[in-house]
């Protein structure tokens, strides 16, 4: 049975506390605790208050019906709230619940001390909710990147080129095929021979070469 002294430390009604608290108990999932539990203070008559509860889970909304003989509870997990606020006027505060979708959720007549804690609670279980989608977002990344391995490089194996040396042509060189010298230039040769050997004047080269030249 969960103690309700700690949920009376700023003036919340102890019977609307008890009750709403012995109904929760029920109410509560594995790992859940309620954190802040606020009690609204009507000005005239404050006979059924209705109760706010803060869980390290989600915002329970507790109204008593039928005349106070039972209770209803509504609830707004973390995941859904997308924010929370409130605003003081003279006979207490509006606590303000902004849903992700539908319309805000306002309950009034919550006496001031009690609002701003019951928005300090939300505020930061919404903090540790938005941590808690970080931190997954981030294992899940990491997760995904683990799995996606780097396609292995793919080496070709590329055979040496064969080149094909091909053998020179051999160089083709054109016979020079010397005609037969004729008599008169073989005469010719003759004498310049005979002159290079000094065995003739150049008086006599000249006069046998003039005379060869002119039987030509």
């Amino acid at each position: 049975m969960i103690s309700i002294d700690r949920f009376l430390s700023d003036e919340q009604d102890p019977k609307a506390v008890e009750k709403v608290i012995g109904k929760l108990n029920d109410l509560l999932t594995s790992g859940e605790e309620i954190l802040y539990l606020g009690v609204q203070k009507k000005p005239a008559v404050n006979l059924l208050p209705d109760s706010i509860a803060i869980t390290n889970k989600r915002i329970f909304y507790c109204e008593p019906g039928n005349l106070g003989l039972t209770m209803n509870f509504k609830d707004i997990s973390w995941k859904s709230v997308k924010e929370v606020s409130f605003k003081e006027e003279f006979f207490g505060s509006k606590f303000i619940c902004v849903p992700q979708h539908g319309e805000n959720i306002v309950t009034e007549f919550i006496p001031k001390v009690q609002a701003r804690k019951l928005h300090q609670a939300a505020n930061q279980q919404l903090e540790a909710y938005k941590e808690l989608l970080h931190q997954q977002k981030l294992e899940e990344n990491r997760a995904m990147a683990s799995t996606i391995s780097p396609a292995p490089q793919s080496f070709v194996d590329f055979a040496p080129a064969q080149v094909s040396i091909s053998e020179p042509e051999p160089i083709q060189i054109a016979e020079v095929v010397e005609e037969p010298e004729d008599e008169t230039t073989l005469k010719l040769r003759k004498l310049k021979t005979l002159y290079d050997k000094h065995l003739i004047t150049q008086e006599e080269y000249e006069a046998k070469k003039a005379a060869i030249l002119d039987s030509f």
